[in-house]
Order: structure tokens, then sequence, then C-alpha cells
């Protein structure tokens, strides 16, 4: 067996020990983390999978699949870290600080007329580990980002029920293709959920809009009154008239108004409701 594998192989044990202290020692590390019992445990697992790997053929072969188990654990190692908000330098100093120990052990134990090549080919090794670190954290933000964005939209997007058979959707930034079919989605599972007969779309917090957003708007209106409701947009500011207007864009068979209040008002009168005021007191009568 290749001398620098037996080296590493029967020094394992003082090699996580370093190696961990590595980490300890990295800049911006989380101490909160350092002898957690998993991180541990992960950091075990990966290193004694990638020293049962070695061997002499494959030490000159880095993408060999004798090193496929040590990169699946690698890969989860750098999805979670990503996940927990570990930063891009954090993530590659756990893998590369592994290969400073390692080198480090081969040098001070190994012989030097074979120590300076297997140095090479370990260093090769790890440098095709370090792609996987990178890929791996990348897919992990990616994950993370879609699901934020995920819950972004649910937050600015949602249906309120705010009277008997009365829903406000107050729409906040901007309004695109994919936004609109989420939109129009929970607008109508929720006028079948509640029997809802009317619909206000606010569009305060539209920061402006144009002919796309307006055709959006026309089409969740349409499918609105598809499902035997009304609708009515509120928040028509005085520049999105005019921008309206700029366009071309007939909104005269859409029930529009400037302010959310002025639309609930309006969905009252729709449906022949009165909200009385009961501190208002009505003039006593005089008894002659």
């Amino acid at each position: 067996m290749n001398e620098s594998i037996s080296i590493l192989r029967k020094n394992r044990q003082s090699v996580l020990e370093q190696w961990m202290q590595k980490q300890s020692d990295a800049d911006g590390f989380r101490d909160e983390s350092m002898y957690n019992d998993h991180e541990r445990s992960q950091s075990e697992e990966l290193l004694n999978s990638l020293l049962d790997a070695l061997n002499d053929k494959n030490l000159d072969e880095p993408e060999s699949r004798d090193f496929d188990p040590a990169q699946e654990i690698l890969a989860g190692i750098s999805v979670s870290r990503a996940k927990q908000g570990y930063s891009p330098r954090e993530n590659s100093n756990y893998i590369f600080s592994l290969r400073e120990v390692i080198l480090s052990m081969l040098i001070s134990q190994g012989k030097p007329e074979t120590a300076v090549n297997d140095l090479m080919r370990i260093s090769r090794i790890f440098d095709h580990f370090g792609v996987t670190t990178f890929e791996s954290f990348i897919k992990g933000r990616e994950e993370v980002i879609l699901r934020q964005t995920d819950e972004i939209t649910e937050i600015s997007t949602p249906v309120i029920r705010v009277w008997d058979s009365i829903l406000a959707l107050p729409i906040i930034g901007t309004l695109d293709s994919s936004r609109t079919q989420i939109v129009m989605e929970n607008l109508l599972q929720e006028i079948v959920d509640t029997g809802s007969v009317i619909a206000i779309l606010d569009i305060s917090g539209v920061p402006a809009v144009d002919s796309l957003v307006a055709q959006h708007l026309i089409k969740t209106v349409s499918a609105t009154r598809l499902m035997g409701a009304e609708c009515i947009i509120s928040g028509i500011r005085p520049e999105i008239a005019q921008t309206v207007v700029h366009l071309g864009i007939d909104l005269s068979n859409i029930i529009t108004k400037s302010t959310l209040a002025s639309a609930l008002k309006t969905a009252f009168t729709m449906l022949q409701l009165d909200v009385v005021n009961k501190n208002q007191r009505q003039p006593n009568s005089v008894q002659r």
C-alpha cells in the first residue's frame, strides 16, 4: 500500500482533531457549531469515507467513482451549510482546511522522496472536491432563494375576508404573469370557499401600471366574473389614471375606485347594506 495512504489512515484521529481545530481558528467561524455532535459526526464520516476510498490507483484519478460516497457526503454538508446561512468563504474553508491538515501530516511524517509526488496527487483530488463543494453550495442557496420567493409571494398576495360576501386582495409589488396566476388561483379558491360575491383588488402597493399589468388585472377580473362574483379595482392613483388613459387601456366596464375605503363603501351599496354608527345619538323628541 502507498506509504502516504498508510500514514493518513494510521493518524486519522489526529487528522480529525487538527481539522476541527483549523475550523475553530478560521475567520468568521461559528463557535456555536464547533463541538456540535452532528457537525463533528459529519466531518468524521467524510474523512473516513475519503481515507477508506484512497488506493494506489485512484491517487491519479481525482474523478474516480471510488470517491462518489465521499462526494455525496460533502455535497450534503455543503447544501446544509448553505441553508444555515454560511458564507461561500466559510464553506470552502471546510474542505480546504482538511487538505491543509492532510498535506502537513504527510510533510511531517512522509519520506521526502515520495512526499512531494503524493502531495500533488492528493491536492488534485481536493481540487475536485472543491468543485463539488462550490456546486452544492450554489444548489443549496438556490433552494433557499426559491423557498423565500414562494413565502414572499404568499405574504404579498393575501386574500382577506373583510365582510360577509366581500373579499379584498391587496397587491404589493410588480404584477407579472406568474404572480397573476397565483393571485387568480388564490382569489378564485377563496370565492369558492367563502361564497363571496364581491372581490376588491387593491393596487395601492403596485409601483406602476403599464399595458401588461393592466392586461393581468383585466384577466383577473374576467376570471372572477366567471365565478359569479363582481370585481372592484381600488387604489387608482392620479398617475396610474393618466398612464391608463395614455396607453388607451379600456377599463370602462370595470368598477374602479381611488381608495380601498371607497371600494368597500361601493361594495356595501351593491349588497344593499348600511353601516350605522351606534354612537351617533338621535335628537330626543320633546314631549309636551
